[in-house]
């Protein structure tokens, strides 16, 4: 069974910096997608951020100029750079493929707080 290990999150200042990975455990085949939503509490999992296979990302307008998407696809493998980061970014954030099924990680806290 295939998972999807998140790491990196954790607690920064506001305007401060993290990079989450998310690692797939296993081979996965036909991914087509891969992305980032957050969940913050009282609220529904929104998604942040994706990068196709060929490359294209799209950013939820929040995040737009402060975060950047990457991926290695032969490892199954991505990441997200948060810059500038706000208090409303608080939220647990999971890692997302899309492929031969949906896979999806635990899920890493990331706290923006002074």
């Amino acid at each position: 069974q295939v998972q999807l290990v998140e790491s990196g999150g954790g607690l920064v200042q506001p305007g401060g910096s993290l990079r989450l990975s998310c690692a797939a455990s296993g081979r996965i085949f036909s991914v087509y997608r891969m992305g980032w939503y957050r969940q913050a509490p009282g609220k529904q999992r929104e998604l942040v951020s994706s990068i196709t296979i060929g490359g294209s990302t799209m950013y939820a307008d929040s995040v737009k100029g402060r975060f950047t998407i990457s991926s290695d696809n032969a490892k199954n493998t991505v990441y997200l750079q948060m810059n500038s980061l706000k208090p409303d970014d608080t939220a647990v954030y999971y890692c997302n493929i899309d492929g031969s099924r949906v896979y999806w990680g635990q899920g890493t806290q990331v706290t923006v707080s002074s």
